[in-house]
């Protein structure tokens, strides 16, 4: 049976839905999971509660075991077959705040600031250095496993493992699996099971920003009758006075109209991949498009104030269980495992399957799942329109892991420079200076940069 590690396994809802998942599959059951964590509490509740899963779901087939603090981190990894990784460096005080409030200083506003953007720059910067430890101790106890990737920024993140180690890597979102289901459930179109099941469609590009390129019923191009809708829907949106009467996916729906295809993340983190929506010069936009402004640190302190009940209410319940959640996680570590095909949407390295964007970008494309690994498919060349989308936010990420696996300070303000919102809003001197000030806050937590 495989050993899976899960590095910050102080995430006990993700863990428990992607290690829970494992349980549910039988080829998994009987698998050792190895919990680490440099939070001592978090890791003691994610432990309690996946032993009372084990338990009531499994059997208590699965062995569930700890290891604490960065002394630990190699005997997590020692002679693991699969490493999930879902850490948070920094957390939300400092970093996050961090990187809210100085950019807010030179009049940069963010939404979610995890992936793109001056937010996404400084979160790759300290998690890079992170992961790619444990990169080199798997390099030393575990060279063949397979490393899946959830942190974010996830394109970042990914490429700076392939291209920093050896390790085999995968990354993982939420996005492509929501990607349908989101466009129908906004319009008001039926997107029950029984529909789905009857609808084609093919999705890729870039993590958060990957397309769908069609979508058929029964043969049957849905676009046209969707963009009707979305037509129908954004000018009475745009026209409401109050938040409520508004919708909370305005921005991918307009650009869906401008530029031919849907996106897959979410408006709020659209927002500030694009130059065109927070703007200083038209602040009318924020209200006009429903934008939430500093919605990151507002869902940090909710979730915050909210765990201590939330795992009492987990803690207290003798019957706790799971069902199989939609993170492709367990089925890739399934069909790897059994050789059984499993198709998903990773993040993996362009080797040519996407040829109008770099070969060196890391692209969300369809991939088939087996004992040979996660291999990517070939997908051709995007609609020139998204293809350069892509390209504006892959700029910022190629140089920010340049700035990463290099230290050099000047790709730390190169990257911020291309970053299509940041430039969109700060000169450039601006822009430095407010590099140099997120160097200095983040302190240690950063490496040194030249």
């Amino acid at each position: 049976m495989p050993k899976i590690t899960f590095m910050g396994a102080g995430s006990t809802v993700f863990a428990r839905n992607v290690i829970g998942d494992c349980m549910l599959r039988d080829a998994l059951r009987d698998s050792e999971f190895m919990l680490y964590d440099i939070d001592k509490d978090r890791l003691a509740e994610s432990e309690y509660i996946l032993n009372v899963m084990n338990k009531n779901i499994n059997n208590g087939r699965a062995k569930i075991k700890t290891a604490l603090g960065v002394e630990n981190r190699r005997k997590a990894l020692d002679g693991t077959d699969f490493v999930i990784n879902a850490i948070q460096v920094g957390g939300y005080e400092p970093s996050t705040v961090i990187d809210f409030e100085i950019p807010k200083k030179y009049g940069l506003r963010q939404t979610i600031a995890d992936t793109l953007g001056i937010g996404g720059i400084f979160r790759a910067l300290r998690t890079i250095p992170v992961m790619l430890d444990f990169a080199h101790d798997m390099e030393k106890v575990a060279p063949d496993a397979w490393f899946l990737n959830y942190t974010n920024p996830m394109a970042m993140l990914t490429g700076a493992m392939l291209q920093g180690s050896s390790i085999k890597t995968v990354g993982l979102c939420h996005s492509v699996q929501r990607g349908v289901i989101d466009l129908l459930e906004h319009l008001d179109m039926d997107a029950s099971p029984e529909r789905l099941a009857r609808i084609r469609s093919k999705i890729a590009g870039i993590n958060h920003m990957a397309w769908v390129l069609y979508i058929e019923e029964d043969g049957k191009d849905l676009y046209p009758e969707i963009k009707k809708r979305a037509a129908e829907k954004l000018k009475q949106w745009r026209k409401a006075k109050k938040k409520e009467d508004k919708s909370g996916d305005m921005i991918r729906l307009q650009m869906m109209l401008n530029f031919g295809y849907y996106i897959t993340e979410s408006s709020e983190h659209n927002a500030e991949y694009h130059p065109y929506w927070i703007k200083s010069r038209y602040p009318e936009l924020i209200d006009e498009y429903n934008i939430p402004l500093d919605e990151y640190p507002r869902r940090c302190i909710n979730q915050i104030a909210d765990w201590k009940k939330q795992y009492a209410e987990l803690k207290n319940d003798p019957n706790l269980g799971h069902e199989l959640s939609t993170e492709y996680g367990s089925g890739i570590i399934n069909a790897i495992t059994t050789n059984t095909p499993y198709q998903i949407g990773g993040n993996v390295m362009n080797n040519g399957f996407i040829p109008n964007l770099p070969s060196n970008a890391v692209v969300e494309v369809p991939c088939l799942v087996d004992r040979a690994g996660v291999q990517g498919t070939y997908v051709g060349n995007l609609p020139e329109q998204c293809a350069a989308l892509n390209r504006s936010n892959i700029n910022v990420q190629l140089l920010t892991i340049e700035a990463a696996l290099t230290r050099k300070k000047e790709k730390i303000y190169q990257a911020a420079m291309l970053d299509p919102h940041t430039a969109a809003e700060l000169s450039i001197d601006d822009i430095i200076a407010m590099c140099n000030d997120l160097i200095k806050a983040h302190g240690n937590m950063l490496p040194k940069f030249r």
